[in-house]
This record gives structure tokens, C-alpha cells and sequence, in this order.
């Protein structure tokens, strides 16, 4: 259905039962079990197997439209004709990766020497979202998220998890206490005024030291300061 109101996500109930009592006769080639919803869609392939079981099995998926889905024989290859050297590290984890490309070891096809295993990719994936995915070491965006894409690497569309809750917000935020050892200030060190002596000067060099101005032994006409850290 176009309309993702309808039904379950898109999905009208009796096209769900259809698929459940279908799946309830097909049998995962990976595990041998029965409920195997996903077929190769190779032509004349008749491997089924569980979402679960892709990763075990080396299928792939793909997680754009059409959302094809294939067996460990009939999965896209990356084309890019380079192999690892010895001793070579993946760039997420620092582990070493295979001596080849494989299921499991993969190469930016931009840059072709940043070399990551496809567990260590799809974590920063889902980490990143779409909007931030890049390689590693050359920052390739653009083919990089495509090859992954091909790749069955799930990439969320959505923001990186980094902005969630307002993370970062404290970072945004003027440094706004006096740090001198002995603060004079009779209305404490979170406070302050905006000119003469009581002013808060903030560090020239890191803003994340501020002292009042007779804190410091400043007379009023000093408008900047510099921590002893700096």
C-alpha cells in the first residue's frame, strides 16, 4: 500500500497472515529452520533464509527500494580490484582484517586503502545515519555510501546519535563562573555584573576559566585576562 497508515506500517492483515503461512513452509537454508521469510531473488535461486540468519550466512540485503535480498552465492561483490597488505588494520576497530576482500572485510572504493570489516562498519553506520557516513580515512561521501548501500550495509535516515537530547548543548554554552582561588564577590562565584569591578572576564586564550576583575587584582579599564593554565 502507498499509504504506511494503513494496515501495520503499510501492510494490510491479510497480506500478513499470507506471509506467515508461507514462511511456515519455507526452511532457512542458513539454521534448517522453518520460517524463512526472505528469498534470493536471483533468477532461479529457491534459497530462503531468516533476516537473523543473513549475517551468519553471508547474504545480503538491501535496505533501499526494491529491498532485494540475496544468498551467499548470488550477493553483490565489490569490484575493486586491490588487496590488503599484510598486517594490514581495519580503520574503526584497529583489528586486522583479512589478507582479501570477503563477506567480512571490506574496502573504501573511493580512496581504495581504508580497509574495515563489515561489523565495524555497520556499528558507525547506525551510529552516523546517512547524513554523516563517510570513509574513515579519505571522507569520501558520496561513492562510499552507495557501495555500502550495495553492500547490505543498513544505514538509518535519520540524524547521528550524537544530536540526540541535545548531547552537545553544553558545549554552546558561555563559560560563566568565577575560578579564582579566593572568589571576593559577595554574591558568590556564579555571579556577577556587567561592568567595573565585579565584571566576569573569561580566559583570552581557552574561555573555560573566568575570574571577576578584583578576584584577579584587575583594575577596570583590563578587558582581557589569561588563565595560569594558559
Amino acid at each position: 500500500q502507498d499509504n504506511d497508515r494503513v494496515g501495520l506500517m503499510g501492510f494490510l492483515p491479510r497480506d500478513i497472515h499470507l506471509t506467515i503461512r508461507r514462511a511456515a513452509q519455507k526452511l532457512c537454508y542458513v539454521c534448517g529452520q522453518r520460517g524463512a521469510t526472505v528469498m534470493c531473488c536471483k533468477e532461479d535461486c529457491d534459497r530462503w533464509f531468516h533476516l537473523p540468519c543473513a549475517k551468519e550466512g553471508g547474504c545480503v540485503t538491501h535496505y533501499i527500494p526494491r529491498y532485494s535480498s540475496y544468498c551467499h552465492q548470488h550477493r553483490p561483490e565489490q569490484d575493486v580490484q586491490v588487496t590488503p597488505e599484510p598486517g594490514t588494520q581495519c580503520f574503526i576497530c584497529m583489528e586486522l582484517v583479512d589478507d582479501r576482500k570477503t563477506f567480512r572485510t571490506m574496502v573504501c572504493p573511493a580512496c581504495k586503502r581504508a580497509w574495515f570489516h563489515r561489523d565495524c562498519i555497520q556499528g558507525q553506520a547506525m551510529r552516523t545515519g546517512i547524513l554523516c557516513l563517510q570513509c574513515p580515512l579519505c571522507r569520501d561521501m558520496k561513492e562510499f555510501l552507495s557501495q555500502m548501500f550495495i553492500l547490505g550495509i543498513r544505514v538509518p535516515f535519520r540524524m547521528p546519535t550524537w544530536e540526540d537530547n541535545n548531547a552537545f548543548a553544553e558545549l554552546g554554552e558561555r563559560h560563566s563562573m568565577c575560578n579564582a582561588r579566593d572568589c571576593l564577590y559577595p554574591g558568590g562565584r556564579e555571579e556577577a555584573e556587567a561592568e567595573g569591578p565585579w565584571k566576569l572576564l573569561l580566559c583570552s586564550s581557552c574561555a573555560a576559566q573566568g575570574t571577576h576583575r578584583r578576584c584577579a587584582g584587575l583594575s577596570n579599564h583590563i578587558h582581557t585576562w589569561e588563565c595560569d593554565s594558559c
